[in-house]
């Protein structure tokens, strides 16, 4: 049994339409774009992980971070509505361990608390959910995917470069790519590679496409992930 849709705004019904029965007339309510949104999401991941549930810019690892590359972060997610119409996206390189998921976790956060569509995806398991879709009994067609891929508002692909390189594998990224590019639609992508490995493990022109459509933020420095142990000496 499916559970009735309410207005956030209180304005229509739940159907997204106001309707003037008087004039018997009907217009979008402003709640109609986030019922556009939850259908273009429905049957990708837009789980944030647990791990990352209570990210903010005021706890670690983000409030540890260089003020100048937070900063970036944090004028990206001002504007958000305003990127997420212009198609307008971050691309996060650099060290591994430096918060890139981190940052990266916290725009598509943000995005789906301001209603807005949102797929999370790290590049192995996107390739794998293609894949699937040419099983036998399949819940997605591949095409299906690929537009809903390309219709949400925004695309988050964590570790691009860390899958081994196919034919097949540069074809669908720079079809995902190029999809949103042509949409004008927002990608959020991290990589541990630089903009020239990244060139060379997942083609010139997917990469070109990217850097149109994204701010590009570097990231480097120590591993945050590792424990360090503390001198007993000056305990």
């Amino acid at each position: 049994m499916s559970v009735a849709r309410t207005c956030p705004f209180g304005v229509c019904d739940g159907s997204g339409m106001v309707v003037d029965d008087e004039r018997r007339l009907a217009a979008p309510c402003r709640c109609r774009g986030l019922i556009v949104g939850e259908r273009r999401a429905r049957g990708l991941s837009n789980a944030i992980p647990r791990k990352y549930r209570g990210v903010s810019f005021d706890r670690p690892p983000i409030s540890d971070m260089p003020a100048a590359s937070v900063q970036v972060v944090r004028a990206y997610l001002r504007n958000l509505d305003q990127r997420l119409e212009e198609g307008r996206g971050l691309w996060l390189y650099g060290d591994v361990g430096t918060g890139k998921t981190t940052l990266a976790m916290l725009v598509s956060k943000t995005a789906l608390e301001a209603g807005r569509s949102v797929a999370i995806y790290s590049l192995p398991r996107l390739l794998a959910e293609i894949r699937d879709t040419y099983e036998e009994g399949s819940r997605h067609s591949y095409t299906d995917l690929l537009d809903r891929l390309a219709e949400v508002d925004l695309l988050h692909v964590d570790d691009v470069g860390t899958e081994k390189t196919s034919a097949w594998v540069l074809e669908q990224l720079y079809a995902i790519v190029n999809a949103r590019y042509e949409e004008q639609k927002s990608i959020v992508l991290t990589t541990n590679l630089s903009r020239e490995e990244l060139s060379e493990q997942i083609n010139p022109r997917t990469v070109s496409r990217l850097e149109e459509m994204c701010e590009e933020l570097p990231l480097f420095g120590s591993d945050h992930r590792r424990y360090v142990e503390p001198d007993l000496r000056t305990a």
